[in-house]
């Protein structure tokens, strides 16, 4: 049976790989950019190790290392070295509860998930799309973005941007949700539209390496965040700094001995990001020097944020998606925002599409 997975974010490929090893499927995976992953992007800068999206998951949550066991690279998995958030106020550092920096920062997840830490890859966040990818070979295609959808007897046919087209006996729908809305609306869900109230927080994410000796303060865990509240206005940028991790040392192996490898969060804005980044880091950390290098990475649209009924406008459309040819969602934009929820998320739309095919 012919399955198309419009999406090679995490999401996406996890219900590819999920409909392989369930056998009996010839998947086909779209993608409209050039490279897989989404938000997750991971660089190798002059011994560094960057992380342009997540830079981790939650070392309580499973979904990762068991993919990560199937795909064989299990050992690649790193726990936390340095524990521990402050809070800046404009002053001084000082030391918080890290449940109440996730809040601060606006991350849905309990004080006691937080707690028990994160985990990443030794080789960045990247490294369990690549070994996805690796495994699925050709059927992830590139440059291969999903203009148009329409039911046709039993089954879908796929319009790609550029006039060629597939057929497909079932579809998962691995987009963000204002893309999969639009594509949705055009086979009648109306509710669709509901969706579109999910709204993705923008930010900029500044990754700068430094000599150890070009920082005078000594770091102490594995960041800060800064307090809105406690920012006066005579301390506010247009590129206010919301948190920074001591990348280097959060997790091994991500800068070269006697460097340091910090991250700092922004909110969009018209200045140089990165010079503002080392402005209020050089303030803060007592920083001598310019950086090494700097690399920005810019989300437009970033985490999803879910509104009031966001559960029900979600369950009411799979009840109308019932009705259709096989077809699921998956995706940050319905069940959860870490890359732990998308892998749970792909791999539940991949076993409703398999329960949904004729044996």
């Amino acid at each position: 049976m012919r399955v198309v997975v419009v999406g090679a974010g995490i999401a996406g490929l996890a219900a590819a790989w999920e409909l392989t090893r369930a056998g009996g499927c010839d998947v086909t995976v779209l993608e409209s950019e050039r490279r897989a992953g989404g938000v997750v992007v991971t660089e190798q800068m002059q011994g560094f190790i960057v992380e342009g999206g997540p830079d981790g998951f939650l070392a309580g949550e499973p979904e990762l290392p068991a993919l990560a066991e199937e795909l064989g690279i299990r050992d690649q998995v790193v726990n936390q070295q340095a524990r521990g958030t402050s809070v800046w106020a404009g002053k001084e550092l000082t030391p918080i509860e890290e449940g109440r920096a996730a809040a601060l920062l606006g991350i849905d997840a309990a004080s006691a998930e937080v707690a028990a830490g994160f985990r990443s890859f030794a080789r960045g966040m990247s490294e369990p799309v690549l070994a996805l990818c690796q495994e699925l070979g050709g059927i992830v295609r590139f440059a291969q973005g999903v203009a148009g959808l329409t039911p046709g007897g039993t089954g879908w046919r796929l319009a790609v941007t550029g006039g060629s087209a597939h057929k497909a006996d079932a579809v998962v729908l691995a987009l963000p949700v204002y893309a999969a809305g639009r594509l949705l609306e055009m086979v009648g869900v109306t509710h669709a539209r509901a969706l579109a109230s999910v709204v993705y927080a923008s930010s900029i994410t500044v990754s700068l390496a430094y000599r150890a000796k070009q920082v005078q303060r000594r770091l102490e865990g594995a960041g800060f965040v800064v307090d809105p509240k406690s920012v006066g206005a005579e301390h506010a940028t247009p590129l206010q700094m919301r948190a920074c991790t001591y990348a280097s040392q959060k997790f091994p192996g991500r800068a070269p001995d006697d460097h340091v490898l910090l991250r700092a969060y922004l909110a969009l804005g018209d200045d140089d990001p990165a010079k503002a980044a080392h402005a209020q880091l050089a303030a803060i950390l007592d920083i001598r020097g310019e950086p090494l290098w700097s690399r920005a990475f810019y989300w437009t649209r970033g985490l999803p944020r879910y509104p009031a009924q966001h559960r029900e406008h979600v369950a009411e459309v799979r009840r109308r998606l019932s009705r259709l040819p096989p077809i699921a969602i998956a995706g940050a934009g319905y069940d959860g925002a870490g890359m732990s929820a998308c892998v749970r998320s792909g791999r539940a739309a991949a076993r409703l599409i398999a329960q949904l095919m004729p044996h």
